[in-house]
């Protein structure tokens, strides 16, 4: 059962809280040796939680879903790892972070803490530290980044909700590669505190699930001003669970086009076209210079990124993942200006792309330029080159994050046997039009996400 169904049932009495935990913890200790999705299993907690919610009575729209949140997120007594060799010498987290308090708030059941890539800066699931998370309808290939284990335990059914962070697209990623709906809110509408940053300036957390319902219902419990994040925005929060079959009808959808098609792999095209066709759009808009966007992303992300981990850097190089630290090395050479150009482009594209939404409701654009590649691989073709792949499975993803934009990405099968993403874009606080267009792609059967065929 996906979230809304779990929790439909936990309320009824038709099921327990306690019968729904006893088998997620079952499917986890089956299922994670195959998918290492998880570095940390909550049992003594998700039980002692399910028994005092059935006591009390079951109540709340996400009434005993169980949920587990990528390892850079604070959870009450395990270190908060980001993925790193390093942060395993800090002291536990004393409290959960803000968004579980609201899940659980809202009667979900944490079950544990998520593999990923080192501190964030990774788009394949690969952890040098923790081994690889693998994708539940392949496991020899990618479950994406950097919310790799995110990716792996929801795609895999271990849980029906998880929560991943975006900085570059690290939600969209691993969405596209394991067949799921991601969404990644706009900039400062959900809360990061009690969460280990990567690029304060990109940084985004949010839900992946198999169900539009799912994503709709955890992001409506999620929002909310936290004045500890300095970039929370302080606005109401907007539900939209009760707006998703309002349909698109009087919607305005286009696909972008030139930087988005280029390098597209045939899977990524046909998916691409298959949604823009379901929806009737037929329209095309050129978002501009998103390729120097995406290099500006880049020059922001590094020199930040290098910034936070400077000391750590200095004292403690080896204990890196051997690609993370040189990339921020890099960083920590990024001249100044460099910064200074990119920042100023920054908000020059932001307006040049928000004009375009005075003509259109919402984009369409891929989520990753393939379906994912095998563990391991350091190579793939884009555009009719032989690329190095780590850096460039963003490509499409990054000139959406650099300006805080929401969007959902939406499952879609290919004749290969393995899922991939599309991305649907909307202006600022509009992720109640990108989840209609979502559910309307759900509703048709376009846009589905696979069940894994998974033996442990």
């Amino acid at each position: 059962m996906n979230a809304v169904e779990i929790a439909a049932a936990v309320t009824s009495g038709r099921t327990s809280a306690t019968a729904v935990v006893a088998d997620c913890l079952a499917r986890i200790d089956r299922l994670n040796p195959v998918l290492n999705a998880f570095t940390a299993v909550l049992a003594d907690r998700a039980k002692a939680r399910a028994a005092a919610m059935d006591a009390a009575g079951a109540k709340g729209p996400l009434a005993g879903v169980p949920f587990a949140v990528k390892n850079l997120i604070d959870v009450a007594g395990l270190p908060t790892l980001a993925g790193s060799k390093i942060n395993r010498d800090h002291p536990p987290a004393t409290a959960d972070a803000p968004l579980v308090t609201r899940l659980e708030a809202a009667g979900a059941i944490l079950v544990g803490a998520l593999n990923m890539g080192e501190y964030a800066y990774d788009f394949t699931g690969e952890n040098a530290h923790d081994g690889p998370s693998r994708n539940p309808h392949d496991t020899k290939r990618m479950s994406g980044g950097s919310s790799g284990g995110s990716g792996s335990a929801v795609g895999g059914e271990l849980v029906p909700l998880a929560l991943g962070s975006d900085t570059n697209g690290s939600i969209r990623v691993p969405s596209s590669f394991c067949g799921l709906f991601g969404l990644k809110p706009t900039y400062g509408r959900l809360t990061r505190a009690g969460s280990f940053p990567f690029v304060s300036s990109l940084d985004h957390l949010g839900p992946l699930t198999r169900s539009v319902a799912d994503l709709a219902v955890s992001y409506d419990a999620m929002q909310g001003f936290d004045p500890a994040d300095p970039a929370c925005v302080d606005r109401p929060a907007d539900p939209v669970s009760g707006l998703l079959d309002h349909g698109i009808g009087g919607l305005r959808i286009a696909t972008a086009d030139g930087y988005f098609r280029t390098g597209a792999s045939a899977e990524a095209l046909t998916a691409l076209d298959a949604v823009a066709k379901a929806l009737g759009a037929s329209e095309t808009v050129t978002i501009p210079q998103a390729e120097r966007a995406r290099s500006a992303a880049y020059i922001i992300t590094t020199a930040e990124g290098a910034a936070l981990h400077l000391d750590r850097l200095r004292t403690r190089p080896d204990d890196f993942d051997a690609d993370v630290r040189d990339r921020l090395i890099a960083g920590t050479l990024m001249p100044a200006v460099a910064v200074v150009q990119a920042q100023k482009f920054r908000r020059r594209y932001q307006a040049d792309v928000l004009r375009l939404f005075e003509h259109v409701d919402a984009i369409l654009a891929p989520a990753t330029p393939s379906v994912a590649p095998l563990i391991g691989q350091k190579t793939f073709v884009l555009d009719g080159k032989e690329m190095l792949l780590r850096p460039n499975i963003g490509i499409y993803t990054q000139p959406i994050s650099f300006i805080g934009l929401p969007v959902v990405a939406v499952p879609v099968p290919t004749a290969a046997g393995l899922p991939i993403g599309v991305q649907i874009i909307t202006a600022p606080w509009r992720e109640d039009v990108a989840l209609r267009i979502a559910r309307a792609l759900e509703t048709n059967g376009v846009a589905v996400a696979p069940t894994a065929k998974l033996e442990g």
